[in-house]
């Protein structure tokens, strides 16, 4: 089986979507095949994969972890819908600030590769959803950081507006407190 990557219009954000054998009992994937990724040029030593379950209107982000402990993710919804959001946190970046997002279903099985230097937070649009991904570095506390979900100066439009939110998040830092001290500055490698 093959994969498809259509890069976006941000640097080094792509959808995966791997090809699927559908017959009357269902259908078959392979959500990873670190061969095929390589054969499209695309190297990552995935090292953890994580899963969460959320009911609807559960908004979980914006996250990530900083240049010193940066991971590359490849994220899917196995059960239910989500918007899947990303903000691209590279100062240097022509993306700087801008956001994307798309929709990750188990019925369209569509994966988003996000590089590090993105924040990831995600929308539930359906009464429950699972998400599963992978990353290339492991959770380390000190290099975890948070971005407010609903920062005016990001503008998400988010298609709720009172969505579940935790504490976490709902405290997380402003853009512009993330402009004083970013993550990821000026020529930090992706």
């Amino acid at each position: 089986m093959r994969v498809t990557v259509s890069p976006l219009e941000f640097r080094g954000v792509s959808v995966v979507e791997p090809d699927q054998f559908v017959d009357a009992r269902g259908f078959f994937m392979e959500t990873y095949h670190r061969q095929n990724l390589l054969d499209l040029g695309l190297d990552f030593n995935f090292v953890q994969d994580n899963h969460s379950r959320s009911r609807h209107g559960v908004l979980r982000g914006f996250h990530y972890q900083d240049h010193t402990a940066p991971q590359t993710r490849l994220v899917r919804c196995s059960v239910g819908e989500i918007l899947d959001v990303i903000v691209d946190l590279q100062v240097d970046s022509p993306t700087f600030g801008r956001h994307i997002a798309i929709r990750l279903s188990a019925e369209n099985r569509k994966q988003l590769l996000i590089p590090p230097s993105f924040a990831h937070g995600f929308l539930v649009l359906s009464d429950v959803a699972e998400v599963q991904y992978k990353v290339t570095g492991h959770h380390v506390p000190s290099a975890e950081h948070s971005l407010a979900w609903n920062d005016p100066d990001i503008a998400i439009p988010w298609p709720i507006s009172d969505p579940f939110v935790s504490d976490r998040d709902r405290a997380a830092p402003s853009f512009k407190d993330y402009l004083a001290n970013p993550g990821f500055p000026a020529s930090v490698v992706k």
